[in-house]
C-alpha cells in the first residue's frame, strides 16, 4: 500500500494531542517506578523479621535494584535507537508490573529479590526513555522548564516512598507495598499502549555482548563484594568478598579496556571519551560520593530509629518526609540560580552541609531525640539538593552534542551504582562494628549503635574531601555543535 504524503489536518490533530499526552504520562510512570526504588527502606527492618533475614541479607533488596539498573541503563541507548518509543515503554511497564507481582506474591526472600530484579529492569528501562523522549519532543526554549519538573518528580518520589511505606505497613502487611503499586502500574501501562506514538526513527544497530557481559560482572562483583564483607562479620557470605571484589576490578579493567577499542568504530556500549572533559570528570566523581552519602544515609537512618531507639515504621517514614520535600521544592530554584551564576556558588556550600550534617550524625546515640534527625535530614536534604542539579548539568553541558546519549548513560550508571556501593559499605562497617561490639558483651541495641556511629564517621570523613574537591568545579563551556542548543540537564 502506498502511504499518502499530503498532510492530513485529522491525523495531525491527533498526533498533536498524541503528543500533548506523552510527556505526562511519563512523568507519572516515571513517579511510581522511582517511588518504588526507594520504598524498601523504612520496610527493612520488618522484612528481616518477617523472612527470618540478616540486616546485610536483605539489604540485598536496594542494593541488588539498583545493581541491576546499573547494569541495564547502558543497555537503553542501543534499545532506544533499535526500536520504537512505543515498543520500549510498553516492555519497560511491563517487566516492572510483573516484578511488582511477583513480589506481592513472594513466599521467601529468594522470590521476593527476583521480583525486585525484574522490576529494576523495567526502571532502568523508564528514566532514559524519559529522558529521551523530553529531547525528541519539547522545543529547546521550552525544555528547561520541563526538566524542572522532572526534577521535582525525581525528588519527591524518593520522599514520599519511606513515608509511604511506613503508613501501609502500620496497617498491612509488607507485601501491601507491591500490591498497592501494582493497579497503578497497570493503568500506566493500558494508558501507554492506547495513547503513545512512536516518534524516533529506529535504525539498525548492533550491540556488543561482551561489553554487557563485563559491566556485569565489574559492577556486580563490587557491589556483591561490599555486601558480602557486612555478611562476612556473621559467616553467612557464601564467596568470601575480596573474590569478588578482585572479579568486579578485573572485569571493570576489561571493560574500560574494550569500550576504548570499540569507541574507535563509534560501537562501544559506554563511549568514555567523555571523561576527556576535565568538568565532566571532576562533577561525576563528586556525583559518586554523594549518591553513596545520600543512600547510606536513607539505608541506615530507619535502621537506627527502628532497632535503636524504638519507632515504628509510620513515625520513621513521617520523620523522612520533610527532608525529601524540601529537596523536591528546592529544585526549580536551584535551576534558576545555576542558570545565574553557575556552579561553584551552589556546590560549595551545598557539599559544606553536606559535610557538617554527616559529622553531626556521627553524634547519635541510643536517646537522641526525633527533632533532630528529621531537622538533620533536613539540613542534608538542602545541601544535596545545592549539589545534584548543578554538577549533573554542568557535567553534561561540559560534552559536545555528540556525546549526550553517551554522557547520560554514564551520569546514569554512577548514579545506581554509587547507591548500591554506598548502602552496601555502610551496612557492612555497621554490620562488623556491631558484631564485633556484640562478641564483646554488649547489648543488641549498644551493638547497633556503634556500628552506626562508625558507619557515620566513615561517611562523614568521605563528604570532607569531596567538600575539598568542589572547589574544582567550574563553569561549563558550551559545546552544542549542530544547532547551538545547550545540555538538557540531567536529574536525580
Amino acid at each position: 500500500m502506498t502511504r499518502n504524503n499530503t498532510p492530513n489536518t485529522t491525523d495531525e490533530g491527533a498526533d498533536a494531542r498524541a503528543t500533548r499526552l506523552v510527556i505526562p504520562l511519563l512523568l507519572v510512570s516515571a513517579f511510581v517506578v522511582i517511588l518504588n526504588e526507594t520504598i524498601m527502606g523504612v520496610a527493612l527492618p520488618a522484612l528481616n523479621r518477617d523472612l527470618d533475614i540478616s540486616v546485610s541479607t536483605g539489604q540485598w533488596l536496594t542494593s541488588a535494584f539498583m545493581l541491576v539498573m546499573a547494569v541495564v541503563i547502558p543497555v537503553t541507548g542501543f534499545l532506544l535507537q533499535r526500536f520504537h518509543l512505543r515498543q520500549v515503554f510498553i516492555t519497560a511497564m511491563t517487566l516492572f508490573s510483573l516484578g511488582t507481582l511477583i513480589c506481592f506474591l513472594a513466599p521467601n526472600f529468594t522470590v521476593l529479590l527476583m521480583g525486585r530484579i525484574v522490576q529494576a529492569s523495567g526502571t532502568a528501562i523508564m528514566m532514559p526513555l524519559l529522558m529521551t523522549t523530553v529531547l525528541n519532543l519539547i522545543p529547546a526554549d521550552r525544555r528547561g522548564r520541563t526538566m524542572g519538573n522532572i526534577s521535582i518528580v525525581m525528588a519527591v518520589a524518593p520522599a514520599v516512598g519511606p513515608t509511604l511505606s511506613g503508613l501501609i505497613l502500620s496497617m498491612l502487611d509488607w507485601r501491601w507495598l507491591f500490591g498497592l503499586i501494582l493497579p497503578i502500574a497497570l493503568l500506566g501501562l493500558a494508558l501507554g499502549a492506547a495513547f503513545i506514538r512512536n516518534i524516533t526513527e529506529p535504525r539498525s544497530v548492533r550491540i556488543d555482548v561482551l561489553s554487557v557481559i563485563l559491566s556485569a560482572f565489574a559492577f556486580g562483583g563490587l557491589v556483591y563484594g561490599f555486601s558480602s564483607l557486612g555478611e562476612a562479620a556473621d559467616s553467612s557470605a557464601p564467596i568470601p568478598p575480596w573474590v569478588a571484589i578482585v572479579v568486579g576490578v578485573v572485569a571493570l579493567v576489561l571493560f574500560v579496556w574494550r569500550q576504548i577499542l570499540l569507541q574507535r568504530e563509534d560501537r562501544a556500549l559506554l563511549d568514555l571519551r567523555v571523561f576527556r572533559s576535565r568538568q565532566f570528570s571532576i562533577s561525576i566523581s563528586l556525583v559518586l560520593v554523594s549518591f553513596m552519602a545520600l543512600f547510606g544515609t536513607i539505608i541506615l537512618l530507619p535502621i537506627y530509629m527502628q532497632n535503636v531507639l524504638g519507632h515504628d515504621t509510620l513515625a520513621t517514614g513521617l520523620a523522612l518526609l520533610p527532608g525529601g520535600l524540601v529537596m523536591g521544592l528546592l529544585a526549580p530554584f536551584v535551576g534558576r540560580l545555576y542558570d545565574r551564576f553557575g556552579p561553584r556558588p551552589l556546590v560549595t556550600p551545598g557539599a559544606a552541609l553536606v559535610t557538617l550534617v554527616m559529622w553531626s550524625m556521627t553524634q547519635f546515640g541510643t536517646e537522641t531525640p526525633i527533632g533532630a534527625i528529621v531537622a538533620a535530614h533536613m539540613v542534608l536534604s538542602v545541601g544535596l539538593g545545592l549539589m545534584f542539579t548543578p554538577l549533573l548539568t554542568g557535567a553534561l553541558g561540559s560534552l559536545p552534542q555528540r556525546l549526550y546519549s553517551y554522557g547520560s548513560a554514564v551520569v546514569g550508571t554512577v548514579q545506581q551504582v554509587a547507591g548500591a556501593a554506598g548502602t552496601a559499605t555502610f551496612i557492612a562497617v555497621m554490620s562488623a562494628v556491631a558484631a564485633s561490639r556484640a562478641a564483646e558483651g554488649a547489648d543488641t541495641v549498644v551493638a547497633e549503635a556503634g556500628g552506626i556511629h562508625v558507619a557515620f564517621i566513615l561517611g562523614a570523613v568521605i563528604t570532607t574531601l569531596a567538600f575539598f574537591a568542589t572547589f574544582l568545579v567550574r563553569r561549563s563551556t558550551a559545546h552544542a555543535e549542530e544547532e547551538g542548543t545547550p545540555a538538557a540537564p540531567a536529574v536525580h
